[in-house]
């Protein structure tokens, strides 16, 4: 249904939320789970589980038709680790970067994307769900992400903007009513900078196009990636 359905696109998070960076697990292991997944069906986009990116594997998703994946914003607070790894200093930090800036907004310009072996897509703000403890804070978390695609508009630049679906299943009504002031501000720069809204997948073949050199660079536009 979902394959037949326009403008939708098929990613996957592996077959069994494969952990890439943690002991016990090898790359002939994540072969076979991704071969599971691409048995499938063609797979355009992967998102790996924990963001643990393991560079070594990506030439594997390359061989197995995967185009692009979604890499970490670059700061060292988010860099991929281990789960003994996740410290509570990078945890306490990643919290407080929700709500105050304290790692900048992580717009990408396209030319300066990493295509090789595959397309790195990278992250610009985990979507955190709604949470009763900081109610007074959600302005200021509000505020971020404004701040954030508004910047990816007016430089011409790609904002990557993620959560996962669980997220909303508690406090169903604050989570959505946020997302929809976030989709708002979405449509009012499409209004004025032609913001656009699209896939992974989407985001490869404008890269195609670039590199193709079909276009002049004036082609270049802002866009939004909601995964």
């Amino acid at each position: 249904m979902i394959r037949e359905t326009s403008n939708q696109e098929i990613g996957t998070h592996t077959f069994s939320h494969f952990y890439c960076l943690e002991n016990g697990q090898n790359e002939e292991h994540f072969e076979k789970d991704l071969k599971a997944v691409s048995s499938l069906g063609e797979i355009a986009s992967l998102v790996f589980p924990r963001n643990q990116v393991n560079r070594q594997y990506l030439h594997l998703c390359k061989e197995l038709g995967v185009k692009a994946y979604r890499g970490n914003e670059k700061n060292w607070m988010y860099k991929a680790h281990t789960s003994k790894k996740n410290s509570w200093l990078k945890r306490l930090c990643r919290l407080i970067d929700a709500y105050v800036d304290i790692s900048g907004n992580h717009t990408y310009c396209l030319k300066n994307l990493e295509t090789d072996p595959i397309v790195n897509i990278p992250s610009s703000r985990f979507l955190r769900p709604y949470n009763s403890r900081f109610s007074m804070l959600e302005q200021l978390r509000l505020r971020r992400i404004k701040k954030g695609l508004t910047r990816a508009a007016k430089k011409n630049e790609l904002y990557h903007l993620w959560w996962h679906p669980h997220n909303f299943g508690r406090d169903t009504k604050e989570n959505l009513q946020f997302l929809e002031e976030i989709l708002k501000h979405v449509d009012y720069l499409k209004n004025k900078y032609n913001f656009q809204s699209m896939h992974m997948r989407d985001v490869t073949d404008v890269l195609k196009i670039i590199t193709s050199k079909i276009v002049m660079k004036s082609y270049y536009f802002p866009f939004i990636v909601i995964l």
